[in-house]
């Protein structure tokens, strides 16, 4: 049975079979904020199920990115507000239905679930008011994808960093700007608080886990400015991707 797991003050996250995904939910006093909502319309369904045998607190929704299993679950918190980076709804707008149709394996219900874009986006920083404690989203970079944002949980010292950082695996590369990526998590780790970082995939991390990920990922982007792919630390099949998109950035 999936539970829900408290990492600092009303900050919870429940990790899925599926996709192996995290998701948050971070308690204020007037309302709720919940951070990706899964794959299809019957995981958002089982999530939100989930999220209101904690809190009955109006919720909003964040969208770390515009990658499916991050956002399909949007439509079952019909009315909520949405927020992503501007970014990510332009890309869930454009592509959202051709990721639903293309995806493998999944959920039954995946290619039958409407997708459901964010309704209020914002370009670098913005602040949400959860009544008596606020959450920051901000856009630090490219990496993962051109649009990620960051979650953070000041008064928790709680950070949600979704695909920028991945546990249980290596970073996945097929969307992503190889080259950006470790200065984007400089730039994170310069401004983040001191505690729990929950990646999008995986287990609970701390920094001493990003900063290990920072730099395997500034291995990559030496190896495809230098293309010298020996001794990066990634297994064969991701290394080609991030080749292709180092390569990519270059031309």
């Amino acid at each position: 049975m999936v539970t829900w797991r408290e990492i600092g003050d009303r900050v919870l996250v429940r990790r899925h079979a599926s996709y192996d995904l995290n998701v948050g939910l971070i308690v204020g006093d007037e309302r709720c904020a919940v951070i990706d909502t899964r794959a299809s319309r019957g995981e958002g369904t089982e999530l939100a199920t989930a999220v209101r045998a904690v809190t009955a607190l109006p919720w909003v929704v964040v969208n770390t990115h515009a990658h499916f299993d991050h956002f399909l679950g949007n439509v079952a918190f019909a009315g909520a507000p949405i927020w992503s980076s501007r970014r990510c709804a332009e890309v869930i707008a454009t592509s959202g239905t051709e990721q639903r149709d293309t995806a493998t394996g999944g959920p039954d219900d995946l290619r039958t679930t409407p997708v459901a874009p964010p309704t209020h986006t914002f370009g670098t920083t913005e602040w949400v008011d959860l009544g008596g404690r606020a959450i920051e989203l901000a856009f630090r970079g490219r990496g993962h994808t051109d649009n990620d944002i960051v979650v953070t949980v000041p008064d928790a010292a709680t950070t949600f960093a979704g695909d920028l950082v991945e546990e249980g695996a290596p970073p996945a590369f097929e969307d992503s700007y190889p080259l950006d990526w470790p200065v984007t998590l400089d730039t994170l780790i310069g401004v983040a608080p001191d505690g729990p970082v929950v990646p999008g995939h995986g287990d609970v991390v701390d920094w001493d886990f990003v900063r290990e990920q920072r730099d395997l990922l500034a291995r990559v982007a030496e190896a495809g400015r230098t293309n010298a792919w020996t001794d990066v630390g990634l297994p064969d099949d991701y290394a080609a991707i991030a080749r292709e998109r180092c390569a990519a950035q270059l031309r």
